[in-house]
């Protein structure tokens, strides 16, 4: 797998870090309702397959008037994969690809972030997969910071929030130790809304 070019967790998450604001630096917690992370796959180039993490837990501290110093931290369930066809997620969560019981998580741990845009930024981390770390470059774009917009309505959105999209590439899954075969580059795509904590 290459370096990761965002987007969960796993992250794009950091995106939100861009974006120069009134809002005080805050740590802000995924919404598990709200978050996407989204992956696909050539599947010996017949066709495009595609699954996704349904549980990832992440953590953003932000201060706007300092992005660049701004920290992302991803975890996802590994077990938490999900095909939508039972026999492949067995598959994919067995000892020829993530082996989750005996790695059950999936990290990503920011450690520098470049802004490249008004709203985009780079963020680079280490990310660790099967027991394996390297370091990736997710691309994020920061969709919201501020105010929720259904804040007004519903208690549950009452308070700030941060919303990104992010997405990235990783050429060689097998560096990571997982599957026994190239199925080409695997991209990853995530969205995330994170609330801050009080």
């Amino acid at each position: 797998m290459r370096n990761l070019k965002t987007v969960l967790p796993f992250a794009a998450i950091t995106a939100a870090c861009l974006v120069a604001t009134p809002i005080a630096a805050k740590t802000y917690k995924t919404d598990q309702g709200h978050t996407e992370v989204k992956f696909s796959w050539s599947h010996a180039g017949v066709s495009v397959q595609s699954a996704e993490f349904t549980v990832a837990d992440g953590t953003l501290d932000l201060d706007p008037e300092n992005p660049e110093a701004a920290s992302l931290n991803v975890t996802i369930a590994a077990n938490s994969l999900s095909s939508g066809f039972g026999p492949l997620d067995d598959h994919l969560k067995s000892a020829d690809f993530l082996e989750v019981e005996t790695y059950p998580e999936i990290t990503f741990a920011s450690t520098s972030i470049e802004r490249t845009g008004e709203n985009t930024a780079n963020i680079t981390g280490d990310l660790t997969i099967h027991g394996t770390t390297q370091p990736v470059t997710l691309e994020a774009t920061l969709t919201h910071l501020g105010e929720h917009p259904l804040g007004g309505a519903i208690e549950y959105y009452k308070g700030d929030w941060a919303a990104f999209a992010a997405s990235t590439v990783i050429e060689d899954h097998m560096s990571y130790g997982v599957g026994g075969f190239s199925t080409g580059p695997i991209t990853i795509n995530i969205v995330t809304e994170m609330k801050a904590t009080e």
